[in-house]
């Protein structure tokens, strides 16, 4: 009975691996879209009066979230997963994550990716744009969108842990998860 334990045990602490695997496989292929939540932040919650333009109003990366920034630029880089461009919400610790794991490539602030307001219309609309533009890329490198895990719930229905990135294809409403990479 202990060995049945152990070896289930064992099973699923490979899970995460294999899809991490399956993730890097397909982003080696290129063509694929990363939708990727930020690095680890301090705190859980943003001030009262946010402000895009300001950062001391937002969560922003720790020392661990930065380092963790340029270990996912240096993975993609001996993983062999080319990078075309890198879309970003308009929060700090988004841009901070984009700018830092992928500095040489082209980066776009991309207000689609921006947390749901609630305001049904307009978040409607950016799901929409978000959709739009994964719907549309046809390129032969990848392309990465780091947002927070409201977006990311938004668009998938799945959650994310900081710094994970999740290889995503357009579904009928909300984008399909095809592999998760955990970054550590």
């Amino acid at each position: 009975m202990i060995r049945i334990f152990i070896a289930a045990a064992l099973m699923l602490l490979a899970l995460p691996a294999q899809a991490t695997e399956a993730g890097w496989a397909l982003l080696r292929e290129g063509g694929q879209v990363v939708l990727m939540r930020h690095a680890y932040t301090l705190g859980t919650t943003d001030a009262e009066a946010f402000d895009f333009e300001d950062c001391s109003t937002q969560r922003n990366l720790s020392d661990r979230g930065r380092q963790q920034a340029r270990r996912i630029g240096a993975l993609f880089a001996a993983r062999g997963a080319p990078v075309q461009r890198v879309y970003a919400s308009r929060l700090c610790r988004a841009l901070d994550t984009a700018q830092l794991a992928f500095q040489r490539i082209p980066l776009e602030e991309f207000a689609p990716l921006d947390p749901p307001l609630g305001d049904a219309e307009y978040d409607a609309e950016s799901r929409i744009a978000v959709l739009d533009l994964v719907r549309n890329y046809r390129g032969s490198d990848n392309i990465v969108m780091v947002t927070d895990l409201p977006t990311i719930e938004a668009l998938t229905g799945r959650s994310a842990r900081e710094g994970e990135a999740l290889v995503v294809r357009p579904g009928e409403d909300l984008l399909a998860v095809q592999a998760r990479i955990i970054f550590n």
